[in-house]
């Protein structure tokens, strides 16, 4: 068994209050419930959930209350376990034999190491806090939004030489585009916190998680869990084979100036989205884009929707020009290109076996500037890509009307909030496929 802390009744009931008052008070008043911000001064550790509800809705952070709509909100929502899970299917039925164990001739011991130094780091106390069984349920308790209380070891509660040995295990596990992806966003976290008036240890760089599942090994199955609001990073390991999804990403807002640094996020999955609409015929358009006019929140497969039913929507790469496919493929490169380059390559060949199955879907308007949302859907991916209302930037006079203000799914949508996340469906997401696979053959 691995070392964790056990979970109370009292911490149950917290994170399940948390998620289900935010889903009943609905409107402003669950913007203002799932500000889960306390009113310290310092990047301590964050607040119990369950004492912090109730603020004011200047400086809401992200989630919506979008509820079972799937925008984000976090297991609350559904109570998925792990041992219930099965995945995102197009009808509730998965379909068999998509994945293998098999070697991918890609090693992953500079992935194990730099875990290893990680937790070699930490004291004993907080070992024990972030090592969970590799079959835990918290695998699957993840949000984006900020006030939601996570478990394991917090950022900005360690020391810096503590924190390095994190960033180097972030470093080896994803891209230089992943990894700078990725700080960007916990940057403009802490310029959100800013731009709010200060005073929210969970608007701050150092309010994300490290939690591991299993021990690190080159044999035996195990992962980690990377979390905070707008960034859920999992990724299992077995041999040489990674699983790094679901993968959740998000800034609001996505452009701004942080002690000096002008940072853009999500610039990418923008123009690599209209690249792909663009290569399509008009006839071919029509039929990838439902409608032109955007709701504030459209995205269907966020936290607490693991086993959410998605039927296949907009139109199959089979019917598109030899251009048209490379352009799709480019879009999936985008997101899959977060994880380091090898293992990308190996997930992208994946894709590549199922790209005649793939279907590309799109909900509102097409120009640079837009607000839209798309979907990228086959049997071994999902991704979506929502720009959503603003909840908490823009609704200051200062901004020059960039954003709108608090709005939720009823609000204006605007490419300076925006959500993206990568599924692996039919079982694969965590990597579970591959360990029942791996406890049926092996043990």
């Amino acid at each position: 068994m691995s070392e964790h802390r056990p979970r109370t009744p009292e911490t149950e009931r917290s994170r399940r209050w948390f998620m289900n008052k935010a889903l009943l008070t609905g409107g402003v008043a669950a913007l203002a419930t799932m500000t889960g911000c306390s009113s310290g001064s310092s990047d301590s550790a964050s607040t119990s959930a369950s004492s912090s509800y109730g603020g004011p809705p200047n400086g809401m952070p992200s989630g919506g209350p979008g509820g079972g709509g799937g925008g984000g909100m976090g297991p609350g929502a559904s109570e998925v376990k792990y041992a219930d899970f099965t995945g995102v299917t197009t009808d509730g039925k998965i379909v068999d034999d998509l994945y293998s164990i098999h070697s991918t001739d890609v090693s992953t011991d500079s992935v194990v190491k730099a875990a290893q130094a990680f937790l070699d780091g930490l004291s004993s106390a907080e070992r024990k806090s972030c090592v969970f069984d590799v079959d835990d349920d918290e695998w699957l308790k993840w949000s984006n939004v900020d006030g939601y209380e996570r478990q394991g070891v917090r950022m900005g509660d360690i020391t810096e030489k503590q924190r390095n040995l994190g960033y180097a295990l972030l470093g080896v596990a994803l891209s230089a585009d992943g990894l700078t992806q990725t700080r960007n966003i916990m940057k403009l976290n802490a310029f959100l916190g800013d731009y709010s008036g200060g005073g929210r240890d969970t608007l701050t760089e150092g309010a994300y998680f490290f939690t591991f599942m299993g021990n690190p090994s080159t044999t035996k199955p195990w992962g980690f869990q990377y979390e905070g609001h707008h960034v859920a990073i999992n990724y299992f390991v077995l041999g040489d084979q990674v699983v790094m999804t679901p993968t959740f990403m998000g800034s609001e807002p996505t452009s701004a100036t942080y002690k000096g640094e002008k940072i853009t996020t999500f610039k990418k999955e923008t123009t690599a989205g209209l690249a792909a609409l663009r290569a399509l015929t008009d006839a071919q358009r029509k039929k990838v884009i439902s409608s032109e006019t955007k709701a504030g929140d459209n995205l269907k497969a966020g936290a607490g929707q693991d086993n959410l039913k998605l039927a296949y929507q907009g139109l199959a790469a089979a019917e598109f020009s030899d251009t048209a496919r490379t352009k799709l493929l480019d879009l999936v490169r985008v997101y899959v290109g977060n994880m380091a380059d090898a293992h990308a390559e190996v997930r992208m060949s994946e894709v590549e076996e199922h790209l005649d199955d793939t279907y590309f879907y799109w909900i509102g308007e097409t120009k640079d500037s837009s607000a839209f949302y798309y979907r990228v859907h086959s049997p071994v991916v999902l991704i979506e890509y929502d720009a959503q209302s603003p909840l908490a930037y823009g609704n200051k006079s200062s901004t020059g009307g960039t954003g709108g203000g608090m709005g939720g799914p009823g609000g204006t949508p605007t490419q300076q909030h925006i959500h993206t996340i990568i599924r692996t469906p039919n079982g694969g997401d965590y990597g579970v496929d591959l360990l029942k696979l791996h406890l049926e053959n092996d043990h």
